[in-house]
């Protein structure tokens, strides 16, 4: 089972130069994007249905970003012909066609009449080495000051449900979190790469638990900086992505790279970063999703060894970038440590990210293994706060054969099913991205709401004059009664509120009389931006047929 789309290069060259050539057409702006009312003049071409044109865009935008890009086109091209020749839409068609790439062009009535006739199509057009291309016109940054001090782009402007986000977040909710300094609070300023940057799954678990295996086991090779052996290998983050070639790129250059969504973990320090890497290879698996592989939780006596860093805080960082977090264990190893139980703790408000993974579950027996299970989910509801059963895999992730004869057949079935589970939820990450930062998006903004309230009213109770200093130990010592206020005051729900422990422990290094006073406009913005101009957006990007 694959996580990957079917790839541009099972259309042949012939047919790659005409589907460019129509998408050349039909991306009059030249942004290498068609959206949804672009999309249907062409389709509409086609003569099919508009529940079969409706299926193709839902295939083709699987990760419902709101558009095509070039390998979506040449996707929906080659349903559309498919369609044609009456074979049933679904999203395994294609890749359960070994002839994709003899498939002829789909029947487009009147195009070629378009092409050569829309004398505008023409002079938009510049010859370039005898091949026909757009100009495309020139670029807008969301994040750059001039751009935005001289236009503005309205959201029926924007090609992109993410690109409508970004010019949200920096016209509405930056403003506000710049004002009463949610960043150093809570969560760091977003950047572009933050929008841009591929969906994250984040493994975690002591040592020799199969991490470094497990993703091995999905690329189904090898990659830069892999180690793997009985004691602590992996003693540094690696951050497995795709690139050009196999290579380790050190933190310290990771860190300063504006391309990619790491330049905030600078504030963890050098010896951080030391332990820092991103791994490249070109891979079509890490084109869609990038994997986040940790050090080993430390348990027993290797606990007192203090880490030169702030672990618990690098991994609640990568927590809130991450689309999935797997929890590893494996049948020996079901203690939690205190450094686990920590790790785990940080993970609060990502819960609904976490899976655990039973691995290497072929190394005990049938009537072992549901005594093990069972002790797992004893200790993991111990320190997983919540009302539901968490999610678990069970199974045996690497390369080698399960274990017959200490599972029997029923056990390797379990395993296979197991693992198909698994694979499934991986491969939804991809085509859940954009919704997930759409959630994550509206998660922010509310929080953000709930920070001004806090620190505005804490300002409101500072003195004009006398005793600033005994009024703000009082209030710092009295955080949870000062919650409880602005909870009932703007009748917010507690469970969006931040920690009280980590806010108080913030709030000691400022001087609350510094802070901003309560700004209605500012948070009329961002009301607004959640009750019409998000919906707005998501309307303006679904599918163009329901």
């Amino acid at each position: 089972m694959e996580i990957v789309s079917v790839p541009i290069s099972s259309c042949s060259k012939e047919h790659q130069k005409i589907y460019q050539n129509w998408f050349n057409f039909i991306d009059s702006d030249g942004d290498g994007r068609i959206t949804g009312n672009d999309a249907t003049k062409l389709f509409s071409l086609s003569n099919l249905s508009r529940p079969e044109l409706k299926q193709v865009w839902a295939i083709a935008d699987s990760k419902r970003q709101g558009f095509l890009g070039f390998n979506e086109f040449v996707t929906a091209m080659q349903l559309i012909s498919l369609a044609q020749e009456g074979s049933e839409l679904s999203s395994d068609l294609l890749r359960s066609n070994a002839n994709m790439e003899f498939l002829s062009p789909p029947s487009m009535e009147g195009l070629d009449d378009l092409l050569s006739t829309n004398g505008l199509f023409r002079k938009n057009m510049i010859e370039t080495n005898g091949n026909i291309q757009v100009q495309p016109p020139p670029p807008i940054s969301l994040f750059s000051r001039k751009s935005r001090k001289k236009i503005q782009p309205s959201l029926t402007a924007v090609t992109s449900v993410t690109d409508g986000l970004k010019r949200l977040y920096n016209e509405k909710l930056k403003p506000l979190e710049l004002t009463y300094r949610f960043n150093d609070f809570a969560s760091p300023t977003l950047t572009e790469s933050d929008f841009d940057a591929k969906p994250m799954v984040m493994l975690l678990g002591q040592y020799s638990t199969g991490k470094t295996t497990f993703i091995k086991h999905l690329l189904k090779c090898n990659y830069p900086g892999a180690h793997i052996g009985p004691e602590p290998t992996t003693d540094r983050f690696i951050v497995v992505t795709s690139g050009p070639d196999e290579r380790s790129i050190p933190g310290n250059t990771i860190a300063v790279r504006a391309d990619m969504p790491f330049t905030d973990l600078t504030k963890f320090g050098g010896a951080f970063l030391s332990k820092f890497e991103c791994s490249q290879l070109p891979h079509s698996l890490l084109d869609h999703i990038s994997f986040v592989d940790t050090p080993g939780v430390l348990s027993g006596e290797k606990q007192r060894t203090e880490r030169s860093y702030d672990f618990t805080g690098v991994i609640s960082w990568f927590a809130a970038k991450c689309d999935m977090i797997l929890l590893l264990f494996d049948p020996h190893k079901l203690d939690i440590s205190d450094e686990f139980k920590r790790v785990i703790s940080s993970l609060k408000g990502h819960e609904d990210k976490i899976r655990v993974v039973l691995n290497k579950a072929d190394q005990v027996d049938t009537q072992q293994l549901m005594r093990v299970y069972g002790a797992l989910m004893w200790s993991l509801g111990k320190v997983l706060n919540t009302p539901e059963v968490v999610r678990v895999y069970v199974g045996s992730f690497n390369d080698k054969a399960v274990n017959e004869e200490a599972v029997g057949p029923m056990g390797k079935d379990l395993f296979e099913k197991e693992q198909d589970d698994l694979l499934d939820d991986l491969i939804d990450i991809p085509k859940k991205a954009c919704d997930r930062r759409i959630n994550e998006f509206v998660k922010r903004a509310r929080a953000a709401k709930i920070h001004s309230y806090i620190i505005s009213h804490l300002k409101k109770e500072m003195p004009a004059l006398m005793g600033k200093s005994k009024t703000q130990q009082k209030l710092i010592q009295n955080l949870d009664t000062v919650f409880e206020k602005v909870q009932k005051e703007f009748r917010l729900p507690a469970g969006d509120f931040p920690s009280v422990d980590h806010f108080r422990e913030v709030l000691s290094h400022y001087s609350i009389n510094d802070f901003e006073k309560l700004k209605p406009k500012m948070i009329q913005a961002v009301d607004d931006m959640l009750s019409h101009d998000i919906p707005e957006l998501l309307k303006n990007f679904r599918n163009p047929y329901e």
